[in-house]
């Protein structure tokens, strides 16, 4: 996936997306306990479908035409800002932009990646002052992004049993991204038109 995203020119965007998105493995309280995978996962809230799940959360770093340039996989319950900073300690190249959405909301959160010669815009929340907007349009581009992986490429029904077949479904899925934006850009339509890769 990393050869692939270094190969395409939107690496050398200046923009970078940062979001995570839930991964659930098991929908009961026996499955839990039955699973391999426990001990790993966790449970988690998601906002967006404000339920709980049990599973992981993936944080996806990417480029604004959805080239995925590092992904990290972490138990749902584990302190976001504390797993995005390592995943952007390792991925973030100073000079760039990052975006990212309320959830990342921080002062300690901001400095560090501004110490790592980097920009960080996110929306404005309501109990601050005006900063930089609602941001929708943009924050469309990782939502649209997640949604390609989940939807298109199958993210949410992995069916994995293991972390180790957890952790390569996932690679696979994008390296599936990555490879369908490298081979869009060689048609000369940048960008996640997967519509024809359906059929």
């Amino acid at each position: 996936m990393t050869t692939i995203a270094r190969t395409s020119p939107s690496f050398c965007d200046r923009l970078r997306l940062l979001d995570s998105t839930p991964v659930p493995c098991a929908q009961s309280r026996e499955t839990v306990k039955r699973s391999h995978l426990a001990g790993h996962g966790g449970y988690g809230y998601c906002a967006s479908h404000s339920r709980f799940f049990w599973g992981f959360r993936l944080y996806l770093l990417c480029a604004p035409d959805g080239m995925p340039i590092a992904f990290e996989l972490a138990a749902a319950n584990a302190p976001e800002r504390e797993v995005a900073l390592g995943l952007l300690e390792r991925a973030l190249e100073p000079g760039q932009t990052l975006i990212v959405d309320k959830g990342f909301a921080g002062a300690e959160f901001e400095e560090i990646v501004c110490s790592y010669g980097a920009t960080l815009l996110r929306p404005d929340r309501a109990d601050e002052e005006p900063r930089f907007g609602s941001l929708g349009r943009v924050r469309q581009w990782i939502e649209s992004i997640v949604y390609t992986a989940k939807d298109q490429l199958s993210l949410e029904r992995h069916g994995a049993r293991t972390l180790e077949g957890l952790v390569a479904r996932i690679a696979q899925r994008l390296l599936a991204l990555a490879a369908g934006c490298w081979h869009n850009w060689l048609l000369g339509t940048p960008g996640r038109h997967f519509t024809a890769y359906d059929h």
